[in-house]
């Protein structure tokens, strides 16, 4: 019986990517594992592996083909003994060269800080590509994507119950929203969410009507920027957020990361080998700040508030016509230095589009920092599933009364925090920020 390849989910929102590249031709023999393809989605470019061993029969999507869906057949191999000129996917229907592209339905992923998807809560790990198999409770073989093996897990759904709908019987992750609500209690299935109606923009011809032909060039949306429209626009629509503001005398804190960045030990050429930021600082007292207040660190869902044990910080990076967010797992517990290593090489390769998925995905609140363009004050769009973002403005010497009653001077910097108002109340909202100034201004905190 042939084998039908299937387009992977390489990430839990994933709804399509590009064929970019194949790595084998038809009448090449593969083992499961072998690498046989490269799949592009908005963020970054994957390997897939063969799920199975046989004969590559037919390829069915060309490489370089774009919006091709997840779990549409890309190619065909045939098991021992089978004549490949006879082989047909799973499904039945002939096989073609190659698919054409479909109209690009964007791929959920971080946008603004951070981009960077709906999400669910940060993945450890990034969904592997190939599918898995499993037995049943009579022993046979049962066949389950990655994706639909975690969904499962997470809202405790018996897959020995589920009936596949994908090539050979496989279970995708469609086939457990019938079962949601019949075997988890706490999970209600998607498709008994209602979908909320999108207001009506004016029509591409409407936009374009306004302006003289020949005085504009209109460059198509890639990948990026339609997750990035279709990401801060459901959140602007769908999360009541408010803000908060504190400004922050950052004196003590330049001073720390001054003496910080002069102990630091050099190499044999002098070269430092940590050098501290003060959107490092900055990253470390958001974590901190949610260690001090754990109700603030939550995610929102629409059965639950999931309250998270560590703080895992995403840092908006801009890349070129688009924005990462990098996730800082851990970040409370992590040495400045760290944090500063792993910013520095999450951010190279951000710019590269090398990053992982689960490496800008998750994560529980976000820092954006504009300071560096002499921005004073700004506010940031929440990116789900993160609650809240603190957008950081530039340092500016400023007149200050110190506690004697003594005009001084005093370097300020603007921090003005959105809350989802659904998980995070005013009182508590205040009280994030006021811990994060807190550590701000009295950093040797940071270094206990």
């Amino acid at each position: 019986m042939s084998i039908d390849i299937t387009m992977p989910a390489l990430s839990p929102t994933m709804e399509e990517g590009n064929l970019a590249k194949w790595l084998v031709k038809e009448g090449d023999t593969v083992e499961a594992g072998d690498v046989i393809a490269e799949i592009e989605t908005d963020k970054a470019t994957m390997e897939v592996e063969a799920v199975d061993e046989g004969v590559v029969a037919k390829i069915l999507v060309a490489e370089g083909t774009e919006g091709v869906k997840v779990n549409a057949v890309i190619a065909v191999l045939a098991e021992e003994g089978e004549n490949a000129s006879d082989v047909k996917p799973a499904d039945g229907e002939a096989p073609s060269e190659a698919a054409p592209a479909t109209e690009t339905a964007p791929e959920p992923a971080p946008a603004q800080a951070a981009a960077p998807a709906p999400m669910t809560s940060a993945p450890e790990t990034a969904a592997p590509a190939a599918p898995m198999a499993a037995k049943t409770g009579d022993g046979s073989r049962l066949f389950v994507t990655p994706l639909a093996r975690r969904v499962a897990a997470q809202n405790n759904i018996d897959l020995s119950s589920i009936s596949g709908s994908g090539p050979r019987g496989r279970i995708v992750v469609s086939d457990l929203d019938g079962a949601s609500a019949s075997t988890s209690a706490s999970t209600p299935s998607q498709a008994a969410t209602p979908a909320m109606a999108a207001p009506q923009s004016p029509s591409d011809e409407a936009v374009l009507a306004l302006f003289e032909e020949g005085k504009y060039e209109a460059k198509p949306h890639d990948g990026m920027r339609k997750i990035i429209a279709e990401r801060l626009t459901v959140s602007a629509q769908t999360i009541p957020a408010y803000f908060v503001t504190m400004d922050c005398n950052i004196d003590a804190l330049l001073a720390l990361r001054a003496q910080i960045n002069g102990a630091a030990p050099k190499d044999d050429e002098g070269k430092p080998d940590f050098k501290i930021s003060v959107n490092d600082m900055i990253v470390k007292a958001m974590a901190m700040a949610l260690q001090a207040v754990p109700m603030a660190n939550v995610s929102w869902t629409s059965t639950h508030r999931i309250y998270h044990t560590h703080s895992d910080v995403g840092v908006a990076v801009a890349v070129d016509d688009g924005l990462f967010t990098p996730i800082v797992r851990r970040a409370e517990s992590k040495p400045l230095s760290v944090i500063s290593a792993e910013i520095k090489d999450m951010a190279g390769r951000a710019r590269s589009r090398k990053l992982k998925p689960d490496e800008y995905q998750g994560g529980c609140t976000a820092v954006s920092n504009l300071g560096m363009f002499g921005v004073r004050e700004f506010t940031s769009i929440i990116n789900p599933p993160h609650a809240s973002i603190v957008s950081i403005g530039a340092g500016e010497k400023r007149a200050l009364v110190n506690a004697e009653g003594e005009l001084v001077a005093g370097t300020v910097m603007g921090a003005t925090f959105a809350f989802d108002h659904r998980a995070i109340d005013g009182a508590l909202g205040a009280q994030l920020a006021s811990a994060f100034k807190q550590l701000i201004e009295n950093p040797l905190g940071m270094l206990v």
